[in-house]
């Protein structure tokens, strides 16, 4: 054999044996690692996308939507597609009204497979990024929460989060009712990005709708009012409920400042509390009517028991005076409420403690609801401080009547003067009126004063708004009001301020027989004055004065 066979016959046998090592290789590459190539290929192809659950409708009592979802899209980048960064940053960023820096700094990282660009954009914007036709830029299906009504009542239905989980507010209390469930589509594409074929997996589902108590052009006026309390006395904060009395529906719940639910990253986090039920401060002379229907109740007082009253009144370590001087005088208990007497009220109380012991004014603070939470359902509710008869001290008495050394909050004073003004009967506020057409399931009221003498303390109150009284400017023409004015000192560092002060009104119409209750509370005003007959009570007559027409309420006269 010749050198060129010997040399011709080894290159031969080095190809056979590459050859099976090959053939070997390809063997083993598909009967052993075949399965999961073909996952890897077909992970590359395809990929899972989450149809959101749309959200149901929230409606006030008379229909109108509050807050609704509709269809969008969240923009999405695959940089590594992205061939020019530059130029697709500054069309990118025409079409989202947004910071091309930012775009770019999102698309140019190319060893990222996935970036989100803009989350929830209307499906008009969508629609534009879908015609620029950007390889490695796409579009995901998506819902957005939008508010017809705009900030009317933002505090109250809350705030949703990018995922549309609720987040605050009635969003957050109703998620079981309101949150519908994502679904799956899977999405399969080319080797370029593009879409071949897509199919549902798991279908999504939506929410159900909630109806508020809330009526939305009570809300608005109502808005209105303390919106103006807000920019001419310039508190920290100010807040206003006004009820049906006689079921304990909210017909509005307001605060200020407002909250934009559109702009919610600049919002303070202070903001989004809903006042009406969180805010706690000691009430003042509005938990006056609650001293006095005690000693009613407890048969130790009438309307027209007189007493003789000094100046001022010492009680252990504390000095009572009147907010304003006076000299020696005979009141009856009618007067001491309708002139907001302090001396007054801690001598209508005495004899609730000499002859039946604290415990007695205990149990009536609590009977009215005082010290826990209404029950309202309303997340971050508090339940205001009320002390036990172990931890008084010797002035205990001397401030408790007075409406000091307590902590209550809105809603609490306003459904503890719906008892009054309902006839004695203590409800849990409400502030859903149905879930997905179906009425939700109220709670029994509990009696917590007798008809009688609820009838005895509403026209005593009549007498606040009366001439002599410390709301008498206010008037809503045709109607009998009656209500009670609070000014009281904000403890700052342990002790009562001198110059902080919590202004408070609530009231009710017809007096007789009530169909609209109000509740105003301003939180420290720095301009002008801070006294509830001032700050307060003309705004319950501005609310009054639109809502008793409004819900069809014939006048007294």
């Amino acid at each position: 054999m010749s050198l060129v066979d010997r040399r011709l016959g080894l290159l031969f046998a080095c190809f056979l044996v590459l050859f099976s090592i090959a053939l070997m290789r390809a063997a083993w590459l598909q009967a052993v690692q075949g399965g999961e190539f073909r996952s890897d290929a077909q992970s590359q192809q395809t990929e899972a996308v989450t149809i959101p659950g749309v959200r149901g409708t929230i409606y006030d009592r008379r229909g109108s939507e509050l807050a609704l979802s509709e269809d969008a899209a969240s923009v999405f980048a695959t940089p590594f597609q992205i061939e020019n960064a530059p130029k697709t940053a500054a069309k990118l960023a025409d079409v989202l009204d947004t910071d091309e820096s930012k775009i770019l700094e999102l698309i140019s990282n190319r060893e990222s497979g996935f970036e989100y660009l803009a989350r929830k954009v209307d499906l008009p914007t969508a629609d534009k990024i879908e015609d620029l036709d950007v390889p490695g830029v796409g579009l995901l299906p998506d819902s957005r929460r939008v508010y017809p009504e705009g900030e009317l009542a933002s505090q109250v239905i809350g705030a949703v989060g990018i995922d549309n989980q609720g987040l605050t507010g009635l969003e957050a209390a109703e998620e079981e009712t309101l949150g519908g469930d994502d679904g799956e589509r899977i999405v399969t594409r080319d080797a370029l990005g593009a879409e071949l074929e897509r199919s549902t997996t798991d279908p999504s589902s939506a929410g159900s709708d909630l109806t508020l108590t809330i009526d939305a052009s009570i809300q608005a006026t109502t808005e209105r009012v303390i919106q103006d309390i807000g920019e001419t006395s310039r508190p920290l904060g100010a807040t206003a409920i006004v009820m049906d009395p006689q079921t304990s529906e909210i017909l509005a719940m307001a605060n200020w400042p407002r909250v934009d639910p559109y702009n919610l990253d600049e919002a303070e986090s202070e903001d989004l509390i809903n006042m009406a039920t969180s805010f706690t401060y000691e009430p003042g002379s509005t938990f006056k009517a609650f001293t006095v229907g005690a000693s009613m109740e407890e048969r130790l007082v009438t309307p027209h028991t007189t007493f003789d009253l000094p100046p001022s009144l010492q009680v252990a370590d504390r000095l009572i005076e009147e907010s304003h001087p006076r000299g020696y005088a005979t009141m009856s208990v009618a007067d001491i409420l309708a002139q907001s007497s302090n001396v007054g009220a801690v001598t209508v109380s005495m004899p609730l403690n000499e002859k039946l012991g604290d415990d007695t004014f205990d149990t009536w603070i609590r009977k009215f609801g005082f010290g826990e939470p209404t029950g309202i359902d309303f997340p971050g509710e508090e339940q205001g401080i009320v002390l036990t008869p172990k931890e008084y001290s010797g002035s205990s008495m001397g401030n408790l009547p007075l409406g000091q050394g307590l902590s209550v909050t809105p809603i609490q004073i306003a459904n503890a003067y719906a008892a009054i003004a309902n006839g004695g009967v203590l409800n849990t506020p409400q502030l859903v009126l149905s879930e997905n057409g179906q009425p939700v399931a109220r709670p029994e009221g509990v009696r917590v004063m007798s008809e009688a003498n609820a009838a005895r303390l509403r026209e005593m109150l009549e007498g606040v708004l009366e001439a002599g009284g410390t709301a008498s400017a206010v008037q809503v023409p045709g109607y009998v009001l009656a209500g009670k004015t609070g000014t009281a000192q904000k403890v700052v560092n342990g002790e009562y301020s001198e110059s902080a002060f919590v202004g408070s009104f609530v009231g009710f119409a017809p007096a007789e027989d009530p169909k609209l209750l109000v509740s105003v509370v301003v939180d420290t005003p720095t301009v002008g004055s801070y006294y509830g007959g001032d700050v307060a009570a003309p705004a319950f007559g501005e609310i009054a004065n639109f809502a008793l027409p409004h819900l069809d309420v014939p006048p007294d006269r």
